[in-house]
């Protein structure tokens, strides 16, 4: 049985630079009901489809914390193993946007995003392709500069977290 669910294609989002959170001119794509996430650990299933689908570097299992900040230096998946919440990408600026079991958020360096509202059994599983080390930045002017330099060095990933060499990501951040 398939850990990745094949009929999805990713909701696509768009965000300018606010001048204190860079985002990035690729688009943050929003897999719904990407994995089946009806089996006794739906965290390890993500962690299994990102594994398999080369975005296993560095994984972890927790929230999204609640203030403003992004990644300069990787792109990052974020997989939702159990409850929902109300995430803010794009910077204060951007678009809010109700996270649910099974989703899969795929994040370009760059991208803002805070937790807006979550429930008490909130739990997302993170990973990142091979690379860089992921950091994490705040909205500040000097992090900004910063990130305007280290952003476009981040390398495209050869794979997508969902749906591996033939996802949808391929087409879409190039």
């Amino acid at each position: 049985m398939s850990l990745a669910r094949d009929r999805t294609k990713p909701h696509v989002f768009r965000f300018d630079d606010d001048g204190l959170v860079p985002n990035n001119t690729l688009p943050l794509l929003i897999y719904k009901q990407a994995v089946d996430v009806a089996r006794p650990d739906p965290a390890a299933a993500i962690e299994a489809m990102f594994a398999r689908n080369g975005w296993g570097e560095q994984m972890w299992r927790n929230g999204v914390f609640d203030y403003t900040h992004y990644h300069a230096t990787v792109h990052e998946a974020l997989g939702v193993a159990r409850g929902h919440a109300l995430v803010l990408f794009g910077g204060e600026q951007g678009e809010a946007i109700e996270l649910k079991p099974g989703d899969v958020a795929v994040l370009p360096a760059g991208t803002g995003h805070k937790r807006l509202f979550a429930s008490h059994d909130f739990e997302v599983v993170g990973g990142y392709p091979p690379g860089a080390q992921m950091q994490v930045t705040r909205p500040t002017p000097a992090n900004y500069q910063r990130a305007l330099n280290s952003i476009p060095q981040v390398a495209l990933p050869d794979s997508d977290p969902v749906g591996g060499r033939d996802g949808a990501l391929m087409g879409l951040w190039k």
